[in-house]
């Protein structure tokens, strides 16, 4: 069963995800943005989610973790959270 690891940043408009991604795109460290804009709990870990298997997050997180290039900046995602910038950090099998 694959296995990731990723970390996000979670806001509340696409315009904001957009500036943010622009920022990281210009070489802003993901984890101190994370911090600073992030609306989700794991701001504190600097958007660190930790490892998961697939179903443990909504299906439009598990498409861009499993599915797109690692250590890559994807996004806007959006959920029923919000808007996403997700870096998946590893994956593997187990």
């Amino acid at each position: 069963m694959p296995r990731a690891c990723a970390r996000h940043i979670l806001v509340k408009t696409k315009e904001e995800a957009e500036k943010l991604k622009s920022e990281l795109d210009k070489g802003a460290d993901f984890g101190k943005l994370a911090k600073k804009h992030s609306i989700c709990p794991s701001k504190r870990k600097q958007g660190d989610l930790g490892e998961f298997g697939p179903g443990e997050m909504v299906k439009a997180f598990d498409n861009v973790v499993f599915k797109k290039p690692v250590l890559e900046i994807h996004g806007p995602v959006k959920t029923q959270f919000g808007y996403h910038l997700i870096q998946t950090v590893y994956t593997h099998d187990t």
